[in-house]
């Protein structure tokens, strides 16, 4: 597997503004309850947020650059076996951080994804 240059993290806004100038991230509550941080590839990132956001405004899109995570970015199988990017080992530095992009997600689970998406 070639790793991509960007994994793609989805949060709502209220949630990641105060980590803006904390300097960490520690994810949405499912990251907390599962003991890891759910990212996406940008192949995946059209079904995520069909599944799982469908409906759903003021949300953050953070595009995270995967060479700024180490050791700690660990790829798992998931939704049809496909490896998705976790993070483990403790919060995002906001640093590895490249950019961020408002997002809205339609009640059919469709989006208009930045064009920077790759």
């Amino acid at each position: 597997m070639i790793t991509p240059q960007f994994i793609y993290k989805i949060a709502t806004e209220t949630v990641y503004a105060p980590c803006r100038n904390s300097g960490f991230f520690a994810g949405m509550p499912i990251d907390a309850d599962d003991g890891y941080m759910h990212f996406s590839t940008a192949g995946q990132l059209e079904e995520t947020l069909r599944l799982h956001f469908a409906g759903q405004s003021g949300l953050v899109l953070l595009a995270v650059r995967t060479n700024d995570l180490g050791d700690s970015l660990v790829w798992e199988a998931s939704r049809g076996g496909a490896l998705f990017p976790h993070l483990y080992g403790g919060p995002l530095p906001v640093a590895a951080i490249a950019w961020e992009a408002p997002l809205s997600v339609a009640a059919d689970g469709s989006c208009q994804l930045p064009g920077a998406v790759q």
